[in-house]
């Protein structure tokens, strides 16, 4: 247990301290991996020290839980975007399938674009992947997403602006 002094310096110690044996098993119930339960408790509190709000915080528990759940969804989500990549490479004719080197970019790049994504609001990230990945027009996304369409065209231009800014930095 950090002392007093040090915990008024530092409170993501105290909170550390204070909250990860409870996160740790709460992430352990969750997964049916303890060892995920684990990265997933540090990157919790590693995003809590990024954010700078450690002093901030009135309810520890249920703030730490929502971080750990949007972790664990960006970390599914990135999952099944690399799982639908590799059934695609399976799919294709062997002389067809890139090479180690070109998957490995790809699925680089497909990473890098759901973390450009990861921060919009779910409608826009799902009419850009409708858009780019299955090739619908704005009128049958809008209708998919019960939207209209000139909304596709907002959320397809922000969603855009954002991946081209991820890609320049």
């Amino acid at each position: 247990m950090p002392t007093p002094e040090l915990a008024r310096q530092h409170p993501i110690a105290l909170l550390y301290a204070d909250h990860h044996p409870w996160l740790l098993g709460w992430l352990r119930r969750q997964l049916s991996d303890a060892g995920l339960a684990d990265d997933l408790a540090q990157d919790t509190f590693v995003s809590v020290l990024r954010d700078g709000s450690a002093g901030d915080i009135r309810q520890p528990r249920p703030f730490l839980a929502t971080i750990a759940r949007r972790l664990m969804a960006r970390r599914h989500r990135r999952q099944l975007l690399e799982n639908s990549y590799l059934e695609l490479l399976a799919a294709l004719p062997p002389e067809h399938a890139p090479g180690p080197e070109s998957q490995l970019l790809a699925l680089e790049a497909l990473q890098q674009l759901d973390r450009a994504l990861d921060g919009l609001p779910a409608k826009v990230r799902e009419a850009f992947l409708l858009a780019h990945l299955e090739g619908l027009r704005y009128v049958d996304i809008a209708e998919r997403l019960r939207v209209s369409t000139s909304s596709v065209k907002q959320y397809l231009s922000r969603a855009n602006q954002q991946c081209l800014f991820a890609i320049t930095l």
